[in-house]
């Protein structure tokens, strides 16, 4: 009878831990976690949001880590970064929630797969990869904005 009682309650155990990651991944987009990522958006360091008043016009405001030299082919890339919520969780040189993007740029070889790859995981949005908190999607950005922002990160690295 105990046999039987334990092994129920290892059954049990095991179908309420379950590998299903779905559900799991769900959860990250209910309105909680949403509001969440707005609230760290919102609080973000002031290199990741817009200059204003006195430092806009002295330009006293360190500029964003991911701002590139003019005249780098990456500067758009930098740009598109610099104006999302990406420095919100991401910076260059440094792991905030999401990794630092010079940790990415070493994981994946700039190649046009790669490119393509990373710039799917922007606009799908990605969990599991580096760990369990969720990349939210950026479901209306454009492909092509992607994969400029994925060539920055990737260009980390050369």
């Amino acid at each position: 009878m105990k046999k039987l009682l334990l092994s129920a309650a290892f059954v049990a155990l095991l179908s309420a831990c379950g590998s299903d990651k779905k559900g799991e991944y769900d959860q990250y987009y209910e309105q909680s976690y949403r509001d969440s990522v707005e609230a760290a958006v919102a609080n973000a360091p002031a290199t990741a949001q817009t200059k204003t008043g006195a430092d806009a016009a002295t330009g006293a405001a360190d500029a964003p880590a991911t701002e590139a030299p003019a005249e780098s082919e990456y500067a758009a890339g930098a740009k598109l970064i610099a104006g999302s919520d990406c420095l919100a969780c991401h910076k260059d040189d440094q792991k905030l929630v999401g990794p630092a993007y010079k940790d990415v740029a070493a994981k994946y070889e700039f190649t046009d797969e790669n490119v393509d790859y990373l710039a799917g995981k922007i606009i799908k949005g990605s969990v599991g990869v580096w760990g369990q908190i969720p990349m939210p999607p950026h479901d209306g950005m454009s492909k092509e904005d992607a994969q400029e922002m994925a060539r920055y990160v990737l260009s980390l690295n050369k």
